[in-house]
C-alpha cells in the first residue's frame, strides 16, 4: 500500500514537471517570455509583403536583439504593411539610412527583422521611418517562379 502511494506521488510530480516544462516551451515559441516593458523608442518601416511576421517578433542587428515588433497595420493608401518597431534605449546610435529586411529563423519558420546599418552620421530617433526595406521571401512565390522558368525552358 505504501509502495503504490509513493509511485503515485512520483508519477504526479513527474506530470507536474512535464506540464511546467510544456508551459515554458509554449511561452518561448510564442515570444511571450520577454514582454516589452514599453521602454525604448519607436520607428516604422514599410514592407510590400511581411509574410508571417508577428507582433513581438525580434528585431536584430548583427545577430543581437535590439528590439521587438510592436505593431503591424495595413496602409490602404499605399497598399503596404506598416511595421512599428520598438528599439531598446541602449541602441540609440542606429544610422538614419539603415536597411530593414525580413528573415526566417529556425525550423518553425519564425520571422524576424534584421537591420543592416548604413553610413549616415545621423541616428534614428523616436518617430522616424526606415526608408530602405526588403520584404519577406514567400516560399510559394519562389516555387511558382521556379516552375514558370522551367516551363519556359522546355
Amino acid at each position: 500500500m505504501v509502495k503504490t502511494r509513493t509511485v503515485e506521488i512520483a508519477v504526479g510530480a513527474f506530470m507536474v514537471i512535464g506540464l511546467v516544462a510544456l508551459f515554458f516551451l509554449a511561452m518561448h515559441v510564442s515570444n511571450l517570455n520577454q514582454l516589452t516593458s514599453g521602454e525604448g523608442y519607436r520607428i516604422t518601416a514599410r514592407f510590400d509583403n511581411i509574410g508571417s511576421l508577428k507582433v513581438r517578433a525580434p528585431v536584430s542587428m548583427a545577430g543581437v536583439r535590439v528590439g521587438r515588433v510592436e505593431s503591424i497595420r495595413y496602409d490602404q493608401q499605399r497598399f503596404q504593411a506598416v511595421v512599428t518597431l520598438r528599439i531598446d534605449d541602449e541602441f540609440n546610435a542606429i544610422p538614419l539610412d539603415t536597411f530593414a529586411s525580413i528573415f526566417t529563423a529556425g525550423l518553425l519558420g519564425e520571422k524576424y527583422i534584421g537591420l543592416d546599418p548604413g553610413g549616415s552620421l545621423e541616428s534614428l530617433a523616436d518617430g522616424d521611418q526606415i526608408e530602405h526595406t526588403q520584404s519577406a521571401l514567400v516560399l510559394e512565390q519562389m516555387i511558382g517562379r521556379f516552375l514558370l522558368n522551367k516551363a519556359e525552358e522546355g
